[in-house]
């Protein structure tokens, strides 16, 4: 069987690489790209472990290869029916074993290429942690600061725009960072999810020319970013982003709107700031809500809650905020992306200065 191995430094190989994990396994996190093609269903695969834990092994492996050859014929006949003569497939499973060794040797049986991926999912979720010890440190970043509202995710997907490297960690994370900043919606991947995500985004820079990164926290939502890239994020040079209170407001009501949208919604989230903020004034914000007092809302947790959180939190882990490049910048004005070309000018000028 040795000879129907491959490893991940062979990926680019393959035609097409499968999962044959579960649709639970698969969800949690997966090699981009690939394709899920369960031998064992979610259902499946804790019958066939409760059988090994109760019954015996040999009982757990006469019925699970029942339930495989089934489930594999089944995709034969729809998943990959399709597929030519000479197709190369990848195949994996969570640690190289039953399950993707009895998919790929029936694929060799019909005539396909088919290769194991060897050690399985848990080779690959290795490597992942490991270029998140180490990629971060080969990588130049210039990190946006400024309090929320200041349009600072406006500003990186405009200098993505200008031509920059930017690293959009709050879309990789889908949440905006904020106690408020979930996505409706939309759930948050899993942190093995998030870390295959900023693997592959920090793979794809080129380490000759800076990234561009907004300032974040130790965790956006539920996920939490790595040390190295924390580390290196913390003693990298910075641009503090300024805007007006008014402009900052009134982005605030854009940035919020589904959350405006959806007051019930909006006054539970805003109940768990009690701790933060005492339960009179977490109370006066719900009424702001129940009014509709968009604006005025958008003004209260600028000054009451963003701005000291902002103080105590960037200028206590960002080491060279106090000399960064100072930008003031109008979130809501058509010519972002020209403001973005301006800020690429003046630190093309500045060099390493900033």
């Amino acid at each position: 069987m040795k000879h129907l191995l491959a490893t991940l430094d062979r990926l680019d190989e393959f035609d097409e690489i499968i999962d044959v994990r579960t649709p639970l396994e698969f969800a949690d996190d997966h090699i981009p790209g690939a394709t899920n093609a369960p031998v064992l269903s979610n259902e499946e695969r804790v019958v066939v472990g409760t059988l090994y834990k109760q019954v015996s092994p040999f009982e757990a492996s006469r019925v699970g290869a029942a339930l495989v050859a089934r489930n594999i014929a089944a995709h034969l006949d729809t998943t990959f029916a399709d597929r030519r003569q000479g197709w190369r497939p990848l195949i994996y499973c969570w640690r190289g074993g039953t399950r993707s060794g009895s998919m790929t040797t029936m694929f060799n049986m019909i005539g396909w290429r088919a290769r194991q991926l060897d050690g399985g999912y848990k080779t690959y979720r290795q490597s992942t942690l490991d270029a998140l010890d180490t990629l971060p440190a080969a990588l130049r970043y210039i990190v946006l600061a400024g309090p929320t509202g200041s349009g600072k995710t406006r500003l990186l997907n405009a200098l993505a725009q200008a031509g920059a490297q930017t690293l959009d960690l709050e879309r990789l994370a889908a949440h905006r960072g904020s106690l408020l900043g979930a996505w409706a919606g939309v759930p948050q991947p899993s942190q093995k999810g998030f870390d295959t995500l900023l693997a592959q985004a920090l793979r794809a820079f080129d380490p000759a020319r800076p990234v561009f990164v907004e300032a974040e926290s130790r965790k956006i939502g539920a996920v939490a970013l790595p040390a190295a890239l924390l580390t290196a994020m913390h003693a990298s040079p910075c641009v503090e982003v300024n805007s007006r209170r008014e402009d900052r407001a009134a982005f605030l009501q854009q940035d919020y709107t589904q959350l405006f949208d959806d007051p019930a919604s909006l006054k539970a989230q805003l109940a768990r700031m009690i701790g933060l903020h005492s339960r009179e004034r977490v109370g006066g914000w719900q009424a702001l809500v129940d009014s509709g007092a968009r604006a005025e809302l958008a003004r209260e947790l600028i000054d009451r809650h963003y701005d000291p959180a902002y103080a105590r939190s960037c200028h206590a882990h960002f080491t060279r905020l106090p000399q960064a490049l100072r930008l003031e910048f109008r979130p809501n004005d058509a010519d972002v992306v020209e403001q973005a070309k301006a800020l690429l000018a003046r630190l093309d000028a500045a060099g390493d200065g900033i």
